[in-house]
């Protein structure tokens, strides 16, 4: 039995990138797929792509940014396949720009698609699952958020897409906390792959290698492990953050208390400074992200 059998799951912006790639592994593994994306003609084609090799599949290009639209999408999907078990949150924009130069359009774009197309087919759905599971229904959903390595450490102009994926990141936190007694997972992936945001911003590290070889920025590199997170296998796997790129797979370490120095006693002002420079000295060296 194939690993997703009977399963159906949501991806947003899955008309290229890496949502195409999860949509056609899902439905290699069994699973109904409902592959959303703004640009209605690329979520046809990548539906129509999962029908010619015998998938299940609906195609839908309604909007993730407002709840009301993101209600079409999970009533689209419960028309097709009577339920909906795994939730990809995928889409995303970039508006890339030193943070002074950047615009309070370019800010709340980004902050509109990743973040709050982040909450909205989550909230539906959490609050459909807790109903479930509150009238004594087995529930084994999954949440599979898109943070970013920009998202953990930070990157030089991306500002916006930073503080975004930062906050996704922080959301599963939450959601995984949250969601838990109703046998809801969330996790989150940073993934690292060649699309059309990778592209744009960093072509000459994410181009296919020239002689062949393992092309380490294949977005099917990331597709095994959205498959296994969306599975009934997973449920053991809640709040956390992986990051995948090529062959690897890693746990999003983030913030957390590090190295401390505690004096037992308020401090004065004037100690604060040797205080720090002691707990710097011995913390790990910052890992350096795109642009920096």
């Amino acid at each position: 039995m194939a690993m997703c059998e009977g399963r159906t799951v949501i991806i947003t912006g899955a008309g290229g990138g890496l949502g195409r790639a999860y949509a056609l592994a899902f439905a290699r593994e069994g699973a109904n797929v409902v592959v959303n994306d703004i640009r209605s003609d690329a979520a046809q084609q990548v539906a129509d792509e999962i029908r010619e090799q015998g998938g299940q599949v609906l195609a839908n290009g309604d909007d993730i940014t407002t709840v009301a639209t993101a209600q079409h999408i999970v009533d689209a999907a419960l028309a097709a396949f009577g339920e909906v078990h795994v939730l990809v949150n995928n889409a995303g924009i970039l508006r890339d720009r030193m943070f002074i130069s950047l615009s309070e359009e370019e800010w709340d774009a980004v902050m509109r698609v990743h973040l709050k197309g982040h909450f909205c087919l989550a909230n539906i759905l959490g609050k459909r699952w807790r109903d479930q599971a509150k009238a004594g229904q087995p529930v084994a959903a999954r949440i599979i958020n898109t943070s970013s390595g920009a998202g953990l450490q930070g990157s030089v102009g991306q500002s916006n897409y930073s503080a975004a994926k930062g906050a996704i990141a922080a959301l599963t936190l939450v959601q995984a906390a949250e969601l838990a007694r109703y046998g809801v997972t969330a996790n989150a992936l940073a993934p690292a792959a060649r699309t059309a945001m990778t592209e744009s911003a960093m072509p000459d590290v994410v181009k296919k290698p020239q002689h062949g070889g393992f092309d380490a920025w294949a977005p099917e590199n990331v597709a095994p492990l959205v498959v296994w997170l969306g599975s009934a296998l997973s449920g053991h796997v809640s709040g956390q953050v992986i990051e995948s790129q090529g062959g690897r797979l890693s746990l999003g370490d983030g913030w957390r208390t590090g190295v401390t120095c505690d004096k037992g006693a308020q401090w004065r002002p004037e100690e604060i400074g040797e205080a720090l420079d002691r707990i710097l000295a011995q913390a790990p060296e910052p890992q350096r992200v795109w642009g920096s």
